[in-house]
Order: C-alpha cells, then structure tokens, then sequence
C-alpha cells in the first residue's frame, strides 16, 4: 500500500465494500423474488427449491475455477467478468419465465458470485495491513450480511408482476462493477495453486472439516428456503422481506456472544453448543404446524444465528491448529467442503420437499445438527483430541458464500 493507503485503509478499501454490498443487496433480493415468482407463476415449493440446488451447484465449480480464472487473468479483471456473467443471469430473469432457463440462470449466478466473493475477500486481505484487518473485514461482513437482508426485504416494495426485480438487480451489479473499478486497493501478488486435502485438513481439524460440511448445507437451507417456506405458508411479500432482514440482525444478537464464548472455553464445546441449538430450532420449527409470523421470525433469526457461529468458531478451531506449512490447503479444503454441502443439502431437501412438503427442509437442518453433535462428541472422548491447543482469538465472520476468509488473515502479509 501507499504511505496515504496506509493512513486511510478504510478509504482504500471502501470502492470495495461499497461494490460487495451492492451485490449482496442484488443477491438478497432474488433470494426473495425467485420463490414468490414462482409461485406467482404456479409453480410447486420443490421448484424452487431446485433453484436454490442449481445455485449452489455452481457455487461449487465457481469455488473449483476462480483459483485457475485468477491466475489467468488476475483480481480485477477476475471481478469484473465474474460481475459481467451474473448481469447476464439476472438478464435471462427478467427475459423469460421458462423453468429451465431459470435454473441454468441460477446455476451461472451462482458460478459468478462465489467467484466474486473470493476474489473480493482475498484481494482485501492481501492490501490490508495487519493492524487494520481486523476492522476492515469486521465492516466488510456486516455490509455484506446487512446489504443481503436489506435486499430481501425490499421485496414488499417492488411490483412482482412485471421484470422490476432482475432490471433493479442488474442495476445493482452494474454499479457494484463502477464501484470497485474506482478503487484505489493495489492488486495483489500472482497466487499459487492451493491444493484440496482432506486428508490434510483431516489431520490438522477434524472439527473444523466437519464444520465446514455442516455449515455450508445448513447456509443454504436456512437463507435459501426460509422465503420458499414463508412464501408458501401464505405470507405477504413484505413480510417475507420483513423476515430475511430481522433473520440477518438476530445473527448478530447470537454468534457475537458464542464468539466470545468460545474465547474462554473449549471451542468445541461452543461448537456443540451451536449445533444443538440449529438441531432445537429445527425440531421445534418442524414440531409446529401453523407458526405464527413473528414465532417464526424469533425461531428463522436463532437458526441463521446459530449457523453462523459453527461458521466463525470453526475457522477459529482451525486456526489454533494449522502450521503455516498447511494455512493454504486448509483454506481451500474447507472451501470445498462448503461448497460441497452446499450443493448437496438442498438437494436432499428439495427431493423430499417434492414427496413430504415444504417443511422437510427443517428435517434436514435438524439431522445435520445433530450428526455434528455426535461427531463432536466422539472427538470430545478421543484421548488423543484433548491436548491443549493455543488460541487465536474469535473473529465474527459470515458464511453466506461458500469461503473462509479468516483463514487467509495471516498469510497475505507482505
């Protein structure tokens, strides 16, 4: 960085918050606007729900290509193709209501934004200094999950009959590219291949592994069918909207304080803290058959909440254990994972949403939960697990892309 980057770093980096929370608030409401169109058009949940599979299914081969397409072409002109690529999905949106289309669509996007996200997360890390990192991606998650909620939510102000939706969301891509062309961040050194390891991973963090497939599929359930669920159990737009905001502000009402939790204790007893919680929210959201709006809201906020706390104590329990020797194949293993159970989660529920209804999703939430529970257990007893480990100290993060950035803080250090 420059001496006056140095000086600023906020003022650097700000073209590239600003150009992620455009994103995100594009990102969050289509997450709103593809299930309510849906159904609008006369279409089952389960058809959505695919949407949501097809997504995740390209946020897989975007987590598996990014690496290569940056080492190709670099970081910025990386973003600004990955961008370019989702205006073309939200095109096909807004030009046509054929199922297919809506999928391959969806596919692509999710393709291009994960790319985006990696791309943007490993470019902050690279021109931030370590004194300001911390602060930096503090502010970087909280627009891109706020911006994700607010998008949702402008659901209940925007006519669904026609294409205002896609066209705002192409707006909001548009200016999320002009936004971070006018950054002044350097772009970062030439990256190297990072390999996929779970047998490394395996050694290093188990917990932190099994996390990473537990996380990404519950991510995908809860942000992905809490507006399919809403909408189908008869609620208004606004109030779906309503719902996938108030569900991102009750994150930060409970993975803070696990965060900190976990400073002073065990974090794998957080952990399975957290996992009972997402396997209880799940139970009792499956439990009841007409949830009344604002039960549903406390019970969707606790669920997400819990989520992202697996999220973030996972990457902080794999950060206590990792050698730098291992720090970049841990990153991109977990990435994999996540993407892996991103995609496969919300097929699982999609299938039997087709046969057993829209609630089937909890079931799977629900199992999830609990099968980390267990693992977490069985590794509490393992003698040889109970070493102690120095601890870094827990940094909030979110887990609404398929990536791990707090795991490259220590690495991209010039």
């Amino acid at each position: 960085m420059t001496p006056q980057q140095d000086r600023n770093p906020l003022i650097a980096v700000s073209g590239l918050i600003v150009s992620m929370a455009l994103l995100a608030f594009g990102n969050g409401l289509m997450f709103a606007y593809v299930p309510i169109k849906l159904a609008i058009l006369g279409h089952e949940p389960s058809v959505a729900g695919w949407m949501l599979t097809a997504m995740a299914g390209g946020g897989l081969l975007g987590c598996l290509a990014c690496g290569w397409f940056v080492r190709a072409v670099g970081h910025a002109r990386a973003f600004m193709a990955l961008a370019a690529v989702a205006i073309l999905s939200y095109a096909v949106l807004a030009l046509s209501d054929a199922v297919i289309a809506w999928g391959i669509a969806r596919g692509i996007y999710g393709f291009a934004v994960t790319g985006v996200f990696i791309v943007s997360q490993t470019w902050l890390n690279s021109a931030t200094p370590n004194r300001w990192r911390g602060r930096v991606l503090s502010i970087f998650y909280a627009a891109y999950v706020f911006n994700i909620g607010l998008g949702g939510f402008s659901i209940g102000f925007i006519p669904l009959e026609g294409t205002a939706a896609p066209v705002l969301a192409i707006v909001l891509v548009a200016l999320s590219i002009v936004a971070a062309g006018t950054t002044s961040l350097p772009v970062p050194r030439q990256v190297t291949r990072s390999p996929v390891s779970l047998g490394v991973v395996w050694r290093h963090s188990p917990i932190a592994l099994a996390g990473a497939l537990t996380v990404g599929g519950l991510t995908s359930l809860v942000q992905g069918f809490a507006p399919i669920y809403a909408d189908s159990e008869g609620f208004s737009p606004q109030k779906v909207g309503l719902l996938l905001l108030l569900m991102q502000l009750g994150m930060f009402g409970i993975q803070t304080p696990m965060g900190v939790l976990s400073d002073r204790i065990d974090r794998r007893v957080v952990l399975l803290l957290a996992a009972g919680l997402v396997a209880a929210a799940s139970a009792f959201a499956w439990s009841v058959t007409a949830l009344p709006y604002w039960a549903m809201v406390l019970v969707f906020a606790i669920w997400a909440g819990a989520t992202e706390s697996i999220f973030s104590v996972s990457n902080a329990h794999a950060n206590d254990r990792v050698q730098p020797e291992n720090a970049l194949t841990m990153t991109t293993t977990l990435m994999f994972a996540w993407s892996i159970s991103g995609f496969v989660a919300p097929l699982a529920a999609t299938l039997l949403t087709a046969h057993f209804g829209n609630r089937s999703f909890m079931i799977t939430c629900a199992c999830l939960g609990l099968l980390l529970m267990f693992f977490i257990l069985l590794r509490l007893v393992r003698a040889s697990d109970l070493r102690p480990t120095e601890k870094e100290r827990h940094a909030p993060g979110s887990s609404q892309a398929p990536f791990m950035p707090e795991l490259l803080q220590k690495r991209n250090v010039r």
